[in-house]
């Protein structure tokens, strides 16, 4: 069966994930930084941002991929649900980089969270509420 909303959500954060890890090689070349931050306030921002990244993304897309195929590939909240989580990973990302606090990383993180608990939520109602039998017309 095709995922194709969990697909698409994770082919575009692939896209902001490759931009996040450019950014940090950019600064280790120009900073001349081989391991860790080096002391580098904004090598330490981009380090935190990709880190970030790869700490929420990843269950979020097994949680969107498992709901897809367990509800179907039409289900209209899940494109929903994966648009924001992109714009809420560009957001926080963005915010990354401004001093703190402020708003793109407020409302990036807080997002990002709030998807999280939900598809955490909505998995475990599937899991744990049976589907009802099917009736059989004859």
């Amino acid at each position: 069966m095709p995922i194709p909303a969990t697909l698409i959500t994770a082919g575009l954060l692939g896209l902001v994930f490759m931009a996040l890890t450019l950014r940090v090689v950019g600064r280790r070349m120009s900073g001349k930084i081989i391991i860790g931050d080096g002391g580098d306030a904004q090598m330490l921002e981009r380090i935190r941002a990709h880190g970030n990244f790869t700490e929420h993304v990843p269950l979020t897309l097994i949680l969107m991929a498992g709901i897809e195929l367990t509800t179907g590939h039409g289900n209209f909240w899940l494109w929903g649900i994966g648009g924001v989580l992109v714009l809420a990973r560009i957001a926080h990302a963005i915010g990354m980089s401004r001093p703190a606090p402020n708003g793109f990383r407020a409302v990036g993180a807080l997002l990002s969270w709030l998807i999280i608990l939900g598809l955490s939520l909505w998995a475990l109602w599937i899991g744990l509420v049976p589907a009802p039998a099917p009736h059989d017309f004859v």
